[in-house]
């Protein structure tokens, strides 16, 4: 059995996204391949946005691609359900990457103690991304 990867779909900023997530996670961005490389009918303008990349950090993975209104095969990007969660071992890394996830995004829960013993917070960040981030006090 294969781990269960998240497939993230943005609306034409992917690669922008990617280079954020390098910068702020550390990582690897993989197989990043275009729509112009495949073999599908493609808009000029949409030819070189991120048909699919794999950005692996942490020991996860999650792969990526920018939608294409045109295309029937590509799925919109919207703020919904999902939420990827980020486990900490100490509370000033959480708040370093908080703070910049939050930058140009929206927090959704400030980052505060709990009932179960955590500090934890949610943020949308500025590629509509859902962030839950929690660590044990340091």
């Amino acid at each position: 059995m294969q781990p269960l990867v998240p497939y993230l779909m943005f609306e034409g900023d992917c690669e922008e996204a990617l280079h954020f997530y390098k910068t702020l996670f550390g990582g690897e961005i993989e197989n990043l391949s275009r729509f112009k490389d495949g073999p599908m009918e493609t808009p000029d303008a949409s030819k070189e946005k991120v048909m699919h990349a794999e950005f692996t950090f942490w020991g996860g993975k999650v792969m990526v691609s920018d939608t294409l209104k045109e295309a029937e095969y590509t799925t919109p990007a919207v703020a919904g359900n999902v939420h990827l969660s980020l486990s900490f071992k100490n509370t000033s890394t959480m708040k370093e990457v908080f703070e910049k996830l939050k930058e140009g995004g929206k927090v959704t829960m400030d980052l505060q103690e709990t009932f179960w013993g955590d500090q934890f917070g949610m943020v949308q960040d500025r590629f509509g991304i859902q962030w839950m981030l929690s660590a044990k006090e340091d």
